[in-house]
């Protein structure tokens, strides 16, 4: 091959080229994959937002993080955490300067599309028993039927104690599922819009179908149902009322396709990113900015709530680290810098036209930088300035972490929002940094390991 002419040579000079990593960088294919085994077994243990905050505090305490305590004295290199009502976890690593020059936020959210049980969810119905489901997310509801479906959650019974339910994991449990009519007798669902496929009142999981011996007692498959139950938990009925219990997809993460390419499973918006800071948070040892790396319940329904960060417990976390170093915490805020951590929309060939394509994340191609996010307009965007995007890419570049830009879909289709508006109230600079995903919000999301693995090193960089 000869010498490039000028205008190759401009063009290699002028043009924004993002290549597939494995085509200049094949030695991260093997790198990834031992990246995400890990990440594999986060997912099949983390399938709810505490069950995450359990991983993720298991994972801390084992690396040498202590509960923190706003009145003792740290050096730099100690590590803490702080847990907020087992649903949300904040990790730091103190640094070498000073807090009032600034902290390195990294913010990821466990909470995922899901099915959550009504308060008062058993019922019966022709001989068959069911929990009454209300969706949680932006879900399309046609997904979740026929597939095979796990419970897990947490009852408080009267007395206060907790009891932990997951059944439909392990290989000798039962799992559950949400029927759909045969296309012999569908004639008028088929006219239903795609939407109204399946009904929000129509997502009715088969608990159970034996009656409990007793010809004199109504309802008595529900009856066996709650027997089961309090055999095994010792619950009653009105302890649904004191619940949290989510149903997810039974299936484990897989990976998908000949060369393995994928992480295949449930609940990667947003875990992806978690799973990611997590490991750079722990591996994170004398970093110059004290980290800050939160693991967040309520993004998929706006933040809201106490455990979500539209609440003032990441500002409380903060005033407590300016107390402890004697610190103004708004000379904090004012220069830290945040990655609001959160997955992208990956373009799918399948359906081009919901994309623009230069201006789209692709699988294979590294984690994205997203800008601004928000809907047609920029409506719920932070938009990320120039100065804090120099900012960014710079600490990419310098640790070789492959990125690309994108964003929520074609400028009239859609969009959607992250944690990142809600830190830029707080006068921080924060940018979204996350993944490209296909299937998002689907019962089985995809996404890139090579992808996986440079969000990772992204995080790892922008802590140091």
């Amino acid at each position: 091959m000869g010498e490039k002419t000028a205008g190759q040579l401009l063009k290699d000079k002028l043009f924004l080229e993002i290549p597939h990593i494995a085509t200049v960088s094949p030695q991260q294919i093997e790198e990834s994959n031992d990246f995400c085994e890990g990440y594999k077994v986060f997912l099949d243990k983390g399938k709810t937002e505490r069950e995450c905050v359990a991983y993720a505090v298991e994972k801390l305490k084992a690396a040498g993080y202590v509960a923190f305590d706003a009145k003792a004295k740290y050096v730099a290199g100690d590590k803490v955490y702080s847990i907020n009502r087992n649903k949300a976890v904040i990790a730091t690593t103190f640094g070498t300067k000073p807090l009032d020059q600034g902290i390195r936020l990294n913010i990821a959210h466990v909470d995922s599309p899901r099915l959550d049980l009504k308060p008062n969810p058993v019922f019966e119905n022709k001989d068959i028993a069911y929990f009454k489901t209300h969706y949680y997310g932006g879900i399309k509801k046609y997904q979740w039927s026929c597939i095979p479906l796990a419970i897990h959650g947490v009852f408080i019974k009267k007395d206060g104690t907790a009891v932990n339910v997951s059944i439909g994991e392990a290989a000798t449990d039962p799992v559950f599922v949400i029927t759909d009519l045969l296309p012999h007798l569908s004639g008028e669902q088929n006219k239903r819009t795609l939407a109204d496929g399946i009904k929000g009142e129509e997502l009715n999981v088969i608990v159970g179908s034996i009656p409990f011996e007793d010809k004199e007692v109504k309802e008595a498959i529900k009856l066996n149902t709650l027997k089961i139950l309090n055999e095994k938990y010792g619950i009653i009925e009105k302890d649904f009322l004191r619940a949290e219990i989510e149903i997810v997809p039974a299936a484990k993460a897989s990976d998908v396709g000949f060369d393995r390419s994928f992480v295949g499973a449930a609940g990667q918006d947003d875990r992806v990113c978690a799973y990611g800071a997590l490991i750079a948070e722990i591996e994170a040892k004398q970093p110059q900015y004290t980290t800050l790396t939160a693991l967040v319940d309520k993004e998929e329904i706006g933040s809201i709530g106490n455990t979500g960060l539209n609440s003032d417990f990441l500002r409380h976390y903060i005033h407590y680290l300016a107390q402890n170093k004697g610190v103004d915490y708004k000379e904090i805020c004012k220069n830290s810098i945040c990655l609001s951590s959160d997955v992208n929309a990956a373009y799918d060939p399948t359906f081009p036209s919901v994309y623009e394509a230069n201006n789209s994340s692709f699988v294979n191609k590294g984690c994205v930088l997203t800008k601004y996010t928000g809907a047609r307009g920029k409506g719920g965007s932070s938009d990320a300035s120039a100065e804090l995007m120099q900012k960014v890419i710079e600490i990419f570049d310098n640790d070789n972490v492959y990125w690309q830009i994108g964003e929520l879909g074609a400028v009239d289709v859609g969009g959607g929002g992250t944690v990142a508006m809600y830190v830029a109230q707080m006068n921080i600079d924060v940018v979204d940094v996350g993944v490209p995903v296909l299937s998002m919000h689907s019962p089985f999301e995809l996404v890139s390991k090579l992808d996986i693995y440079n969000a990772y090193k992204a995080y790892v960089a922008f802590l140091k």
